[in-house]
């Protein structure tokens, strides 16, 4: 083999893969990022998730893909390590569909009327179809198509170039000695796990067999350990993407490898034993490209029927190897949806995102609860709790923030846009609620230290306050939570009716302090609750009014304010009047 040839060899396995890569990529954006929620949403039983694997896997056309969205998944609790495992025997089978496609560009050279299934012609035709539609389309889903017929193209071009270099192979000495070494089946299953790991892809791999199978050099003998080895090599970008994983990402990666590694082993003692003791004969059968992909197909279904009904000896031994430590216990699990993984697919990130947000606006409301009980009956371990709520609210707003500023680099849909400008509004509200819960927190302390207690009408005033604090809190998270937008619109009257309280409760403190009822040192933590409980009803409008005028998109709040009260729209009054009843002094 010349260096020329080298030359052109390597080239086109560099085409093979770009082609390959574009492809998938357009494949899963003709897709519209359905791919991914389909996966996580629709694995709920054993046979679901083989197919949706194996579905999921033909669409783009990598199982290392496939399985690195559910380690993902795993990580962050949306997937039991159970379904998991059903979704990666169907990424197996799904990965060998590859084979196949590649099989299409050896069809012509029989000549005649196959020919027009040659390479050049279905490449030439795919290249123009594909330019075409790249050039003119004017929807993004047919550009991607585009890619798609592009993509096949390039790889179809990447294949005739690796059979053209490696055709004079079959008259080398040296090349037919090599493949006597690789029909070792330890040398050749070790020779297709490390070619596989370097290249990162099981399809890559098959291939690249299947061109060098095409000048009619490959038997059976040497192709079948390289197929057990590719196998295992397919394992290593998984494995890759658990680093930095919690213990179920980690154990989801390894089922990966262990099913592959059984499988590897299983099928090799199968075939080896039954050719030493009966003599199969199937060793010198000369192998083609449709060979390659059906034995590689057989493989890999084999390996589902044979290895699925032991799942959970699968599951039992990554949780023995890999075990879970005290403190990846304490981590508050809600931060591990904030997968990198999910940035490429922005459905599922926006989905995280939303989940993770709800949480953070759960802990700032638990927060608030509990400061407001601390000033009725305070205690240590309800203070310290406060503070631990306050200080995981925080970490959830740089968290969440970080993430979303991360994925508004990628391409959005219009509404992908506005949830994301809905969430980064509200967090930082969010933020200062639980602020105020801690404010809260800390004037309940001052005032058991101080042993300061209220007088009964103040006791009484603050006791409404803190209902009426929160309702308002109430309503604008559940608004939130479920986009309720008609609840939304309730959270408005309420707000104008807590700073009413506010007003009326200071100047029915200054009328107690004249008629020496209460004292100054009352005064003190009395108007700070005031000021945290109304400070805590302007972030839960911020809330209401961001969810209403993003969906309007025109966020100014000042004149949405001055509409709503001066136009009475949205049953304002109605509201209104229920709530000046319901909170009274």
């Amino acid at each position: 083999m010349s260096i020329s040839n080298l030359i052109t060899l390597l080239g086109g396995i560099a085409l093979f893969l770009f082609g390959m890569g574009l492809m998938g990529d357009g494949l899963k954006k003709v897709a519209g990022s359905q791919m991914e929620l389909i996966l996580f949403r629709l694995s709920g039983t054993p046979l679901k998730g083989l197919l949706l694997g194996a579905g999921v896997t033909a669409v783009i056309q990598s199982s290392s893909a496939t399985s690195v969205m559910v380690v993902g998944f795993v990580n962050s609790g949306m997937m039991k390590l159970s379904q998991a495992l059903c979704v990666i025997h169907g990424a197996l089978i799904g990965t060998s569909i590859t084979g196949w496609v590649i099989s299409l560009s050896y069809l012509g050279e029989s000549g005649g009327l196959a020919s027009l299934l040659s390479t050049s012609s279905i490449a030439a035709v795919f290249a123009v179809i594909g330019i075409l539609m790249r050039m003119t389309a004017k929807k993004m889903s047919q550009k991607h198509a585009g890619d798609v017929l592009l993509g096949f193209t390039v790889l179809m071009y990447g294949l005739q170039s690796m059979s053209g270099a490696v055709a004079p192979l079959k008259e080398s000495p040296a090349f037919l000695s090599l493949l006597t070494t690789f029909s070792h089946p330890l040398v050749g299953i070790l020779v297709g796990a490390v070619f596989t790991a370097i290249l990162q892809s099981a399809s890559a791999a098959i291939g690249i067999l299947q061109a060098l199978s095409a000048t009619g050099a490959i038997d059976f003998a040497v192709a079948y350990p390289i197929i057990l080895g590719i196998a295992i090599g397919a394992s290593v970008p998984v494995l890759l993407s658990a680093i930095g994983a919690r213990v179920d990402g980690r154990r989801a990666a390894f089922l990966y490898l262990f099913v592959e590694l059984a499988a590897a082993l299983i099928f090799a003692l199968l075939y080896y034993a039954l050719e030493a003791s009966v003599g199969l004969g199937w060793g010198s059968r000369v192998m083609d490209p449709f060979s390659v992909a059906a034995v590689n197909t057989i493989f890999r279904v084999l390996t589902a029927v044979l290895l699925m009904p032991f799942n959970r000896r699968f599951i039992g031994l990554s949780e023995k190897i890999i075990r879970i430590s005290e403190a990846e216990r304490s981590e508050n699990a809600a931060f591990d949806r904030l997968d990198e993984r999910f940035l490429t697919h922005p459905r599922l990130a926006l989905e995280q995102s939303r989940l993770t947000v709800n949480d953070m606006a759960n802990t700032a409301i638990q927060a608030l609860r509990q400061a407001t009980g601390l000033v009725w009956s305070y205690s240590a371990e309800g203070y310290a709790s406060v503070e631990r709520m306050e200080n995981l609210v925080d970490s959830f707003e740089d968290k969440i923030g970080t993430y979303l500023v991360r994925l508004n680099t990628r391409e959005l849909s219009a509404l992908q846009n506005e949830d994301i400008s809905k969430f980064l509004h509200t967090i930082s509200d969010f933020e200062r609620i639980s602020d105020h819960a801690m404010n809260i927190a800390e004037v309940a302390q001052k005032m058991n230290d101080g042993k300061i207690r209220f007088s009964d009408d103040a006791e009484r005033e603050m006791r409404v306050l803190s209902a009426a604090v929160e309702e308002i809190l109430s309503l604008s998270i559940g608004a939130f939570e479920k986009n309720d937008i008609d609840q939304a619109y309730a959270v408005e009257p309420l707000e104008e009716r807590v700073d009413e309280l506010c007003d009326e409760m200071k100047l029915h403190h200054v009328n107690r302090l004249k008629e020496g009822i209460c004292t100054l040192n009352q005064g003190f933590p009395f108007n700070d609750l005031i000021t945290n409980f109304e400070r805590v009803a302007d972030h839960c409008s911020n809330i209401a009014i961001a969810m209403i005028e993003l969906q309007q998109d025109d966020f100014d709040t000042h004149e949405y304010v001055i509409n709503l009260r001066e136009l009475h729209a949205h049953r304002f009054d109605e509201y209104y009047v229920t709530y000046a009843e319901k909170y009274k002094i």
